[in-house]
């Protein structure tokens, strides 16, 4: 169901990842680009998953998210995240751009099938962070999400 009345609120960005280092790096990017979207960040797919049903109120529609999703992570890795996502009625919609170091097929093929809108290999973390958010804001701006 889209929202007529406001079909461009904010986009809440969610990293999840387990490198601090990423993290900061997005932040930094984020400010040097002006991008003043919320943020928030987990270090694997159990605290997300806390995070995005935190965020589920019965009386209120889900919070626009857009995923960050690293797939290499302790405790719950992205591609498992992923398949919780796409089984929950709520969650499925969810749009979810892979960022990771991993450029192996089947890891690229496995988060394809599972509906990703993008799959960004983390080569060289500051220059593909700062082009992949330069990306997501034009997204978040432009593309109307789902309430």
């Amino acid at each position: 169901m889209i929202s007529v009345a406001d079909p461009y609120k904010p986009v809440h960005f969610l990293v999840v990842d387990d490198d601090e280092i990423c993290i900061m790096a997005i932040k930094r990017a984020m400010k040097k680009l002006g991008i003043a979207n919320p943020m928030s960040s987990a270090n694997n797919g159990i605290e997300a998953l806390e995070i995005l049903n935190g965020a589920l109120d019965p009386d209120a529609p889900l919070p626009r998210y857009v995923l960050l999703l690293d797939l290499s992570m302790p405790k719950m890795g992205g591609l498992e995240l992923l398949e919780k996502l796409r089984a929950d009625p709520l969650l499925k919609k969810l749009v979810v751009f892979v960022l990771t170091t991993s450029d192996a097929p089947k890891d690229i093929t496995a988060a394809y099938e599972k509906n990703i809108a993008g799959y960004i290999v983390k080569d060289n973390l500051s220059e593909t962070i700062s082009k992949a958010l330069s990306m997501l804001d034009g997204y978040s701006r432009l593309v109307v999400l789902p309430s």
